[in-house]
């Protein structure tokens, strides 16, 4: 079987074309935010995310490539089940890759970059961070090869997961049928996962199913309109800046670190760790909404 990731740079023009209606749409509304400072910022992370993809997809591809050599079982890749069986996998990996991604700091310093729009728009889809892969965060997926699930069936699934949420990003999508929103991931439950507001924090990891969400706990109603972006925003259009925010906020704090024991928490533990309380992660912020908001 072929290994073929061109789903995803086939539906690029498509996201373009979203992006410049919701533009112009926005345009007309005369919105107070600085929205084309904004969308700035996200057309160029997503440039050098697609710039970066170069070298960070071949090395999943490789990896995957490499473990299933190796594996365990031989699926045919030709058979409905095993194609259905890798997209529950790699939705399943998804949540937990993502949820780990708000739950540890080292890969929060990547994913940061996509929470890091105040807009909730297609464009901030684009905020696709440049180095999470290279933090080893491809390996949650790295089971279904190891099963015997082809590297290019697992590629092709994490493109069109990719593509789903990319319409997730929008204001416009009130609410769905019921059923629909009790099943799958829907732009109501995405904006809770963009918001900053406390109650809001670190849920709705869902890729495609929302139910993940329902099964381990992390799932949020949208009860109130959302406040998005970070408790501590990058106020900065500047992709470089953006890109590395988290990266040199956790070099600063390793600067003061006093022992390899803070340094380790500092870096693996829950974004807004502090040995002295003087940051919140976000179940303290929880338990104490009236805290230090502040966690980066």
């Amino acid at each position: 079987m072929e290994i073929n990731s061109n789903i995803l740079l086939t539906a690029v023009p498509g996201f373009l074309i979203l992006v410049i209606v919701e533009t112009l749409h926005m345009n007309k509304e005369n919105r107070e935010h600085n929205f084309k400072t904004d969308i700035a910022g996200s057309l160029g992370i997503g440039v050098g995310a697609g710039l970066v993809s170069f070298f960070t997809t071949g090395l999943t591809v490789f990896v995957y490539s490499f473990i299933y050599q190796h594996r365990l079982f031989n699926l045919p890749a030709s058979a409905w089940w095993v194609w259905a069986a890798c997209f529950i996998g790699d939705d399943f990996s998804y949540y937990w890759y993502h949820r780990m991604s708000h739950q540890i700091r080292f890969f929060w310093a990547s994913h940061v970059v996509h929470h890091s729009s105040q807009l909730f728009t297609f464009s901030a889809s684009l905020r696709v961070p440049w180095t999470s892969n290279l933090t080893g965060t491809f390996l949650f997926w790295a089971w279904l090869p190891l099963i015997g699930i082809h590297p290019g069936m697992i590629i092709l699934m994490k493109s069109v997961s990719a593509i789903y949420q990319f319409v997730l990003h929008t204001e416009s999508v009130k609410r769905l049928p019921k059923w629909f929103e009790y099943v799958f991931n829907t732009p109501s439950h995405h904006r809770v996962h963009h918001a900053s507001d406390v109650d809001y924090l670190d849920k709705n990891h869902a890729g495609t199913f929302i139910l993940w969400d329902r099964m381990f706990g992390t799932f949020r109603e949208e009860t109130n309109q959302p406040v998005y972006g970070l408790t501590t925003n990058v106020n900065s259009a500047n992709p470089i800046k953006i890109a590395f925010f988290e990266w040199k906020n956790i070099i600063d704090d390793l600067k003061h670190a006093h022992s390899l024991k803070e340094s380790v928490n500092l870096v693996f533990n829950a974004p807004g760790w502090s040995k002295d309380g003087s940051t919140k992660t976000t179940r303290q912020l929880q338990q104490h909404p009236n805290s230090c908001y502040h966690f980066n």
